[in-house]
């Protein structure tokens, strides 16, 4: 299992190298749980995407394995409320773990990296709707998001903070008796506020100083990415 994990990577990273992004970063959220025994290869895909200056790669643990033994740390039941949100945002009911959405609008299964890339590659051409800039002075960050065409009349701005990567020794469940690694995996996931669509849209926030942070502007109800960016 372990080889083909690699297998995995070195294809995926091999058929990615190149691809880079037209305007803003293509966001790529993984919805993950250290109880599942399917989620290691795509958190080691998310590992080298988290490398990359062009994409946003965020994890989200989701809670609804822990009932298996073992209790994620990461876990957040407002992750597990987003990924439901998506689902009934695409027409459906059914979560899974793991699961990658790119952009917020593809779904991906998270092992499946040919089809990641080919999601990915298509938003890094398309032209950017909003951009979005981040001004860090200290504990202070300034969020500025600028319409680039017609936007949506409802739109959320949203702050991400994240942990750039962490190791655990998984004792219980599925995983038992491993040691994974984890990256960008997400801590808070804050509203900002709401945007029209029209003018500039700015705010100001404090973020402890060094915090890495990202930035999404979203439609509302689970809708597209327009937007995004990222600091460390």
């Amino acid at each position: 299992m372990r080889m083909r994990v690699l297998t995995w990577v070195a294809a995926f990273w091999t058929a990615f190298g190149g691809v880079a992004a037209a305007d803003g970063p293509v966001v790529v959220e993984l919805f993950t749980s250290q109880g599942c025994s399917s989620c290691p290869p795509a958190d080691k895909i998310l590992g080298e995407l988290a490398k990359r200056d062009d994409i946003i790669a965020l994890a989200l643990h989701v809670d609804y394995w822990d009932y298996i033994g073992w209790k994620d740390k990461f876990a957040n039941p407002s992750f597990t409320k987003r990924q439901r949100a998506y689902a009934h945002a695409n027409g459906g009911r059914t979560i899974y773990t793991p699961q990658m959405i790119v952009a917020g609008q593809d779904h991906v299964v998270g092992t499946k990296p040919m089809e990641l890339m080919r999601r990915i590659d298509a938003h890094a051409d398309a032209a950017e709707k909003v951009r979005v800039s981040l001004t860090r002075r200290g504990n202070q960050i300034e969020i500025v998001a600028r319409p680039r065409g017609r936007l949506p009349s409802q739109i959320v701005v949203q702050l991400v903070t994240y942990i750039p990567e962490q190791t655990v020794q998984i004792r219980r469940g599925e995983n038992a008796g491993r040691t994974l690694s984890y990256h960008n995996i997400v801590r808070d996931w804050i509203i900002v506020g709401n945007w029209n669509g029209q003018g500039e849209y700015r705010a100001s926030l404090t973020v402890a100083s060094g915090t890495p942070v990202a930035v999404l502007v979203q439609e509302a109800g689970a809708g597209p990415i327009l937007g995004a960016a990222k600091s460390r």
